[in-house]
């Protein structure tokens, strides 16, 4: 029975994690416009789980800042504004130069192997032109500068502000395929390795901003009419 239980549990968050990843995919790749109704009728029958999975799905979304929930009301693709978007980045530039400066300080070599190697995978990426990819490894090399800072718990702030940011970025970032200038997070690299603290920190500054300055919240969003077809498990 207890073997069971184990196997049930893991089929369980398997089956909620594949929505979770499935919502975010579509948020990312601009498929899910903002303030689309996400019911969790919609998810059981796109994936063929019961409501207590979809709930939870939309729960760990609310948890990531993707899905808004409201009273009486239901799951809705998070819309963050203007006001949101500045709040975000104020925060983020209050955090990164300083532990973006302690990461040129006290990085060793795997830490350099590390950012060179993720480096490496950007390129990648914009060269398929992979959107929904690019926005997440940009965001995933502000969080593993920030590791290497050696600071635990400005590092697991900062992954939720990267998450938020990502999904801004996916929204209301311009047309180009990165939402960050090609060279950009080179530099950053080129700092740290040279141990330049100062540089290092002005450069992760200067290119929070030019995020910021690329986004267009006038842009207009389209929403997927056939949620249940979109969404569908393979």
């Amino acid at each position: 029975m207890a073997v069971r239980h184990i196997h049930d549990t893991k089929s369980s968050l398997n089956d909620e994690h594949k929505i979770v990843d499935r919502i975010y995919s579509a948020v990312m790749q601009q498929a899910l416009a903002p303030m689309t109704k996400l019911s969790e009728s919609t998810i059981c029958e796109s994936f063929g789980v019961g409501r207590m999975k979809a709930r939870r799905a939309l729960l760990l979304l609310a948890s990531r800042g993707i899905v808004e929930l409201r009273s009486n009301r239901g799951a809705f693709v998070a819309c963050p504004d203007q006001k949101d978007a500045d709040e975000v980045f104020e925060a983020r530039i209050h955090i990164e130069p300083s532990l973006t400066a302690k990461a040129a300080e006290s990085i060793d070599e795997q830490g350099l192997e590390t950012l060179n190697e993720h480096i490496n995978k950007e390129k990648q990426a914009r060269q398929s032109e992979n959107r929904q990819e690019i926005i997440r490894l940009s965001g995933e090399f502000h969080v593993l500068v920030a590791t290497v800072s050696g600071n635990a718990f400005l590092t697991r702030t900062l992954r939720e502000l990267v998450t938020r940011t990502s999904l801004i970025v996916a929204m209301f970032g311009s047309g180009r395929p990165s939402c960050c200038r090609d060279d950009e997070h080179e530099q950053i690299l080129e700092a740290i390795e040279a141990r330049n603290v100062k540089r290092a920190s002005k450069l992760t500054r200067e290119h929070l901003e030019h995020i910021r300055l690329d986004l267009d919240f006038t842009r207009p969003h389209k929403a997927e009419p056939d949620l249940v077809n979109l969404l569908r498990a393979d």
